[in-house]
């Protein structure tokens, strides 16, 4: 394995192209959607900055110029770690997004992802792909420890999954979506998501196939861009299903998530690899398949995977 090489970070973290989050209480979660997000509680969190956007593939590709960090898709996996498998399924690889040709079984979410050799933040397509005029664009193929290295090295650090739902709504307490309860209000994509019938075709009607540039659709009320659709993004807490959470009638003060040997995804419990929660949903979701592109909604992101339509951001907590 490839060890990184990280150069002292930055005395403190800049608050350029932050925002204050001034903190406050909100309904986090749903009763309405997937099980997961229920049940709704009363959260509290304080203040904090946040990127105004995603970190972008300029963004970390200066933090990889300056550290020779190489990331986990980047890396042979450890042999180590996965008794049995095969050279040719521990070389460097990622997910990536493989649209079939016609209408498929939709249960099996492997007729659509495959592990790439060559697939990182370098090649987020591919291999054969390159940066090149993606520079704004979303940094993708991001494990978890490449998001912790890239905010420890800039002074910041992962939101928790409470702090980043706060941000996400903006003041719209209990809404839907990150800028109301319409999905195209007035007819008007506000999120870089999927329209069509997923996986195997997609209208572009918001006016992208993968990600978009970020900033490109309108903020929430916070003036945060990209809280809905484009990147999943990494945040700080083991993943705990909310109805584990104790006295969820209260209001809980900046709470935090599960415990690490239980933050296995409870849909397929012979896999114990520890997962954090992601949010905000991504290009893919689909309301033919995949309605989370809204602030309650969460998934069980496992630590050991990186995927093109998975990035970040991060925050300070420092005034």
């Amino acid at each position: 394995m490839t060890e990184a090489r990280l150069v002292a970070r930055p005395a403190a973290a800049s608050h350029v192209d932050m925002v204050w989050i001034p903190g406050g209480q909100f309904l986090m979660g749903s009763n309405s959607h997937y099980p997961e997000e229920a049940p709704a509680h009363r959260v509290a969190v304080g203040g904090f900055w946040m990127d105004r956007t995603t970190v972008t593939n300029a963004e970390f590709r200066r933090f990889v110029e300056a550290s020779g960090y190489v990331t986990l898709a980047e890396r042979p996996a450890n042999a180590a770690d996965y008794p049995g498998a095969s050279a040719e399924a521990l070389a460097p690889a990622s997910a990536l997004f493989v649209r079939p040709p016609r209408s498929i079984d939709r249960n099996n979410h492997y007729n659509w992802w495959a592990y790439v050799r060559g697939a990182n933040w370098r090649h987020p397509r591919g291999p054969a792909s390159g940066l090149k005029g993606l520079e704004n664009h979303p940094v993708v193929h991001i494990a978890y420890e490449d998001a912790e290295a890239y905010a420890s090295w800039a002074g910041k650090a992962l939101p928790t999954e409470a702090e980043w739902e706060f941000a996400a709504r903006g003041g719209l307490d209990g809404a839907d979506f990150v800028w109301g309860d319409e999905l195209t209000p007035g007819g008007q994509h506000m999120a870089n998501t999927y329209q069509g019938e997923f996986p195997y075709h997609n209208d572009c009607e918001d006016g992208y196939e993968w990600t978009a540039p970020v900033g490109s659709f309108p903020a929430n009320g916070c003036g945060l861009y990209d809280m809905a659709g484009n990147v999943w993004q990494w945040t700080a807490d083991w993943y705990q299903e909310h109805r584990r959470i104790e006295s969820p009638c209260c209001t809980m003060d900046n709470p935090r998530g599960g415990e690490r040997d239980a933050s296995y995804d409870p849909l397929t419990p012979d896999i114990r690899i520890p997962r954090k929660v992601t949010k905000g949903g991504s290009f893919l979701c689909a309301p033919s398949y995949c309605r989370r592109y809204r602030p309650a909604a969460r998934m069980a992101q496992p630590v050991d995977t990186s995927t093109c339509h998975l990035g970040f951001r991060c925050i300070a907590r420092s005034v």
